[in-house]
């Protein structure tokens, strides 16, 4: 019986963190509804940031707290019948006490567990190949480490599908699909999904010294109390803005306890992360309000050459890239609700049915497109239309801008030469002059 509830609660806690993990869906943005078939298509391997309906939606919430609840029940189970196998074993042991005189050279056995027999019988499970104590007490850990991962993961996939309230730009997208977020081309690939080109400007100091701290200024200018952008239901809401800022190699975010209080205030509670611990000379921050973020500012660190040998005075560049809302297309190729739809064929249009645009051509062929959650219709039944022309407006207001700057890691070694190299001429130039003046004094004293 403690065998058969032990396996069930481990099953139990198994069972649910599968259910957490395959539904929980952390990385789905949103629900898109239907897409066409002659759209791009993506398997379920590659869904994993792509569109999900509104009842899938709701299936996978329920999934996720049914998972929990299944998950956590498991493990309180376990718990319970381990302690519980633990406590029957200490009884029976107490039960067989065999009572004997003070003067009895019988020793009284001793409480024991089920793992304690186990480990005396070592060298039998050995021979019959069963797993020793310390493999099963790993394979336990192993299960509870899941478990909570599971449980962890299941909260964050909450969390990040309860925020999506705004027209977002998540700088994620890049880090999961980009180990580096520069190509060969100088190209951030944020421009990859966010196709639209919007400005972007950066302002940073003409020379830095080594081992300071500066404050590099990045503007994305839009208006973001007017603007507005579709979001996963079609609904609208304001923009996000996102930033990455690529800076020379051994050059660093700031640390938090160097960071003086008029930079912290400049921030307004911005916070920085590295891209990745590969590339800690790459830093993003977002998604944020666009309306409080128009500008962000980034802390930066400079390197010592003096104790980096990887590092050398002289110029760097800074690639900096800001994004406001949504993109137009997704990582694995899906396209987004923020897009502008075209006729795929040149006919007439039959009939509109909610998202639903049906062409008939000159040869009969009817064709049928469907639209996703937002599309504003442009054309009505009746219309012709040629294959290419809007059939919607566009919704994007948002988009990607990149910036190269350039700054001068200065030694200051060299300014001191400098200032004595200036001086030195300063002085020669004088001693000239001066000697100039009393030579033309001496002649005219002796009357040339």
């Amino acid at each position: 019986m403690a065998k058969s509830s032990a396996a069930a609660a481990v099953g139990g806690a198994m069972l649910g963190a599968a259910v957490v993990g395959t539904s929980s869906g952390a990385f789905t943005v949103a629900n898109f509804g239907k897409i066409d078939a002659s759209a791009a298509t993506t398997t379920k391997g590659q869904r994993f940031l792509a569109a999900r309906t509104s009842s899938e939606v709701s299936m996978g919430g329920l999934n996720v707290v049914g998972g929990c609840a299944l998950a956590a029940a498991g493990l309180a189970a376990a718990t319970v019948t381990r302690r519980s196998r633990r406590s029957s074993a200490a009884v029976s042991s107490a039960s067989s006490v065999v009572s004997v005189g003070l003067s009895s050279s019988v020793a009284a056995p001793q409480e024991s567990y089920f793992r304690d027999q186990l480990v005396a019988r070592r060298a039998e499970l050995q021979e019959s190949g069963a797993p020793s104590p310390e493999e099963t007490d790993a394979h336990m850990k192993e299960i509870e480490a899941y478990a909570k991962q599971a449980l962890a993961g299941a909260a964050a996939a909450m969390f990040f599908t309860s925020s999506m309230e705004s027209a977002v730009a998540y700088p994620i997208f890049a880090q999961q699909n980009y180990a580096n977020p520069r190509e060969y081309s100088g190209k951030i690939v944020c421009a990859n999904c966010h196709l639209a080109s919007k400005l972007t400007e950066a302002r940073i100091p003409q020379s830095v010294l080594p081992d300071t701290i500066f404050k590099a200024q990045i503007d994305i200018p839009a208006k973001y109390g007017k603007r507005m952008q579709p979001i996963a239901d079609g609904s609208k809401a304001k923009m996000n803005v996102g930033a990455i800022a690529v800076m020379p190699e051994g050059w660093r975010l700031a640390p938090k306890d160097r960071l003086p209080k008029v930079l912290k205030k400049e921030m307004k509670g911005l916070s920085w992360s590295p891209y990745s611990k590969e590339y800690p000379n790459i830093v993003v921050a977002g998604p944020v309000p666009g309306e409080t973020f128009e500008q962000m500012v980034l802390p930066i660190l400079t390197p010592d050459p003096n104790t980096n040998d990887k590092v050398f005075f002289g110029k760097g560049f800074i690639y900096f890239g800001g994004n406001r809302g949504r993109g137009q297309v997704y990582p694995e190729g899906n396209q987004s609700n923020n897009n502008q739809f075209f006729a795929e064929a040149t006919g007439k249009v039959t009939a509109i049915d909610g998202l639903k645009v049906t062409i008939e051509t000159k040869t009969g062929q009817v064709k049928e497109q469907q639209l996703l959650p937002g599309a504003d219709i442009v054309v009505v039944v009746g219309e012709e239309v040629s294959k290419g022309d809007p059939i919607t407006t566009n919704p994007n207001v948002g988009g990607f801008g990149q910036i190269e700057t350039e700054t001068i890691l200065q030694d200051m070694n060299r300014i001191y030469a400098y200032c004595g190299i200036a001086f030195s001429l300063f002085i020669c130039q004088l001693t000239l002059v001066l000697k100039k003046k009393q030579f033309e004094k001496v002649q005219l004293a002796e009357g040339f």
